[in-house]
């Protein structure tokens, strides 16, 4: 199951910066995962400060 950010997100970008495949990106008030592009490698989750993406 591919990751997804949750409501805690602070939109910081670290996640995003991350991603080995580029399957984040800013949205609407917090940062998104393509989910078709996620490959659940976990980086994303390893480097937010406020947990945010978990699966």
């Amino acid at each position: 199951m591919a990751y997804v950010i949750n409501d805690e997100c602070i939109s910081c970008g670290a996640c995003a910066a991350e991603c080995p495949v580029s399957a984040i990106s800013e949205g609407d008030g917090k940062y998104e995962i393509n989910a078709d592009l996620c490959v659940e490698c976990g980086a994303c989750a390893g480097v937010c400060p406020v947990g945010a993406p978990n699966n």
